[in-house]
């Protein structure tokens, strides 16, 4: 099967194995490059492997400092017919790449949602791995079907009070326009907290508690974003950031648990990039293009693997001691909100239209990191070849 990509608004419906593990690898050698992590984890249970920060934080952990890791996830498999999502090929390469260096790695294929397949984690855990001393929660998932209730969540990107207005990206065409959204309702933003909040982030901790599985001094990590006053209206100020602050009171809740272990509990804020997540959020297209633009300007960007690996190496491990803001969250957008980066993209904000979009802002680079999402665009790969798609999560 030759693949090629399929892009539908902010998804793409394809995903090529081949680049996705070349991806995969080209973040293992970013980590391997940065070299050893003095004092990190050995036991990772990753929640929400397969993309993004959590999974850029499963090979930080395992290729920085040695972890054996348990990463959870939910996607499709492939058929001889259909490619699988590109988590499902991501997973798969992490596997192969973690058996090559003899480091011990678990998928676990299931909605993270569910009792069942928490009991699976705790019974593998317990049987392969050990006592866990980090848990990383990373979901973004748009719908929860409640364990206890049975009742269907969906998620929704609203704003809270008013309606908003502000330009766009059309990232088929290539063009800005203006978006309104109507703000949410009271429904719609207790759904939202219930998909992306801290409940279930709980009831993962409290099922590993119970089943003895919390290693001590144990850290688990979640992560965030605030972003500038061009964003917040439509994310930390809507449902999305009503769902967030949920997620702090989560952290909170179980620091206090783990604090009698020599543990704790944190939300990392984390810089604004490309994912699946991020693409659907009107308004965040533009503003990453921009934020890459001048961040490259100033030779300060990074990506997922970047982010990760200074979050272990800085603030986590091997400090001693991990910097906090008023509200005990640990800063990984300091660059991005750095007084001068802000200045700029203000500066440049106004000015943006559908004919200098590529002079003002790096849409070309947003892209680019959009179709590496899927294995796309990776220097290397033959997309010419026939390939099969039929790839097995485990070696």
């Amino acid at each position: 099967m030759v693949i090629k990509p399929k892009v539908r608004g902010y998804v793409c419906i394809t995903a090529h194995p081949a680049g996705c593990e070349a991806n995969v690898r080209e973040q293992m050698e970013c980590v391997r490059r940065r070299g050893p992590i003095e004092g990190g984890p050995r036991r990772v249970l990753v929640i929400g492997a397969s993309a993004g920060y959590g999974l850029a934080s499963r090979i930080t952990a395992a290729f920085g400092c040695g972890a054996a890791s348990v990463g959870v996830f939910l996607e499709r498999e492939p058929t001889a017919r259909r490619p699988a999502t590109a988590g499902w090929y991501n997973s798969a390469a992490f596997s192969k790449l973690a058996s090559e260096a003899r480091l011990t790695a678990f998928a676990l294929n299931g909605d993270a949602f569910s009792h069942e397949t928490k009991e699976r984690a705790v019974a593998l855990i317990r049987n392969e791995v050990g006592p866990v001393d980090l848990v990383i929660y990373s979901l973004a998932a748009p719908v929860r079907t409640h364990p206890a209730t049975g009742e269907m969540h969906r998620s929704t990107i609203k704003p809270i009070g008013a309606a908003y207005r502000g330009k766009t990206l059309d990232t088929d065409r290539a063009e800005i326009g203006e978006v309104e959204i109507g703000p949410a309702s009271e429904r719609e933003v207790r759904e939202t907290v219930s998909v992306m909040g801290g409940e279930d982030w709980e009831l993962w901790i409290r099922m590993l508690e119970d089943a003895g599985l919390i290693a001590e001094g144990c850290r688990t990590i979640a992560f965030t974003y605030i972003g500038p006053a061009l964003t917040q209206p439509i994310y930390r100020n809507g449902t999305i950031g009503r769902a967030k602050e949920d997620l702090e009171r989560g952290a909170r809740a179980i620091g206090e648990r783990l604090a009698t272990r020599g543990g704790d509990a944190r939300i990392a804020v984390m810089k604004a990039v490309v994912t699946q997540a991020s693409s659907a959020i009107p308004v965040v297209p533009l503003y990453i293009s921009l934020l890459f633009r001048v961040m490259k300007e100033k030779g300060i960007h990074e990506g997922c693997i970047e982010q990760a690996c200074r979050l272990f190496s800085a603030r986590l491990y091997g400090t001693g001691e991990t910097p906090l803001d008023d509200a005990g969250r640990i800063r990984m957008d300091d660059l991005e909100m750095r007084v001068d980066v802000q200045a700029e993209i203000d500066r440049r904000w106004p000015r943006i239209n559908t004919n200098n979009l590529r002079e003002l802002t790096d849409f070309d680079g947003y892209q680019a990191e959009f179709l590496r999402l899927f294995g796309f665009g990776i220097r290397g790969v033959d997309y010419e070849a026939d390939v099969d798609p039929i790839v097995p999560l485990e070696p």
